[in-house]
Order: structure tokens, then C-alpha cells, then sequence
């Protein structure tokens, strides 16, 4: 289990999104009160952190439950969360070995379709398209 997540503010544009990453991190990232508190750090994350595949946005998990609540249990808070094989993507396209365990074992446990992965690998935007060639290679042995 990783004990960091990534958050992606909801921004008018990515120079917005950058600053509200940059003061999320520094309330709740590595070393923080808040992690000390919770066991788990905030990463805030901008437009250009990751490699995200064409239509991503329209594929967002809502995640609104008892546990998504202030501790009133009121307001109910929402979060969105990347469909799982958009994650796979973005992973792959960073293509560290912790990210290549991370989608290998989803892989081995049926939890991610290879070719929903290989299908959205192409459609990232241009300026990953080497590491998305890469990811590409790395996901056909999986096919």
C-alpha cells in the first residue's frame, strides 16, 4: 500500500492548478503534521505531472460515501478518481519499477484489461509520446 496519494486541484487553468498543488504539499505532504496525524502524505500534482490518455476526464471514478464525510458526517465531500487503466497509463509512461510492479500486479490479478492500456497508450499527449512507445512495448507482452 502506498502511503502517499496524489491530488490534482480543480483549477481554471494549470498555473492555478500549480499553486494550489504547491500549498496542498506543503500542508499535507512528506514530513507534514498532517502525516504524522494520518500515516499518509499529500502529493499535490498539476496538468503536467502525469501523462494522461484522450478522454481521461469523462472516465473519472466518483468516490461519495460515509467516509468521504467531515466527522459530522456532514457535507458528504467528493472525490474523483482515475479509472484504473488511465492510472496504468500514466504509470507506465513514468515507467519506474515501482510503477511497473504497481500495473504488472493488477495485470497478473485480472484487476486491468492490456488492451484498454494499449488502446489509450497511443492517445496521450505528444510530448510523452517516446515514453508512451516504451509503455507500449512493455504492455504488448501482456496481450
Amino acid at each position: 500500500m502506498s502511503l502517499e496519494i496524489d491530488i490534482l486541484p480543480v483549477a481554471g487553468d494549470n498555473a492555478e492548478a500549480a499553486r494550489l498543488a504547491d500549498l496542498i504539499e506543503g500542508v499535507a505532504g512528506e514530513f507534514s503534521p498532517f502525516e504524522e496525524m494520518h500515516g499518509f502524505s499529500i502529493d499535490g500534482v498539476d496538468m503536467e505531472t502525469s501523462a494522461l490518455p484522450d478522454g481521461w476526464r469523462g472516465r473519472l471514478v466518483k468516490v461519495q460515501n460515509a467516509n468521504t464525510a467531515a466527522p459530522s458526517g456532514e457535507p458528504q465531500f467528493t472525490g474523483w478518481c482515475l479509472d484504473k487503466e488511465d492510472l496504468c497509463t500514466a504509470k507506465l509512461c513514468a515507467f519506474r519499477e515501482k510503477d511497473r510492479n504497481f500495473v504488472a500486479a493488477l495485470l497478473e490479478s485480472g484487476l486491468v484489461d492490456p488492451g484498454v492500456i494499449a488502446r489509450r497508450l497511443p492517445t496521450v499527449p505528444q510530448r510523452y509520446k517516446p515514453a508512451s512507445e516504451r509503455a507500449l512495448e512493455w504492455i504488448r507482452s501482456w496481450l
